[in-house]
């Protein structure tokens, strides 16, 4: 008898009783976690993206610091095909 009370002391298995409502409680917030944390991935997916996507821009605007005058011919054009990356990546 006395070794079976050391196994009961010296080991736990990690679980408890519960009933089914607690259960179900449990299982309730896993999930809302479980889509909370996908949320979260997704959201800094998007955050990634995005910061890649300006990167360039940014770089190439400070390349040449010396120079005063940014030659950027078709710009609007290449404005707004940016404006539609950038809303097909918050969009999605």
């Amino acid at each position: 008898m006395n070794i079976k009370m050391e196994l009961k002391d010296d080991f736990d298995f990690g679980f408890s009783l519960v009933d089914e409502s607690e259960l179900n409680a449990v299982q309730e917030v896993q999930e809302k976690l479980s889509s909370t944390s996908q949320a979260a991935t997704d959201t800094q997916k998007k955050i990634d993206r995005m910061y890649n996507m300006f990167i360039p821009l940014l770089n190439n605007l400070a390349s040449n610091p010396e120079k005063e005058y940014i030659y950027w011919p078709n710009r609007v054009d290449k404005i707004e095909a940016f404006r539609d990356k950038l809303r097909q990546v918050y969009e999605s």
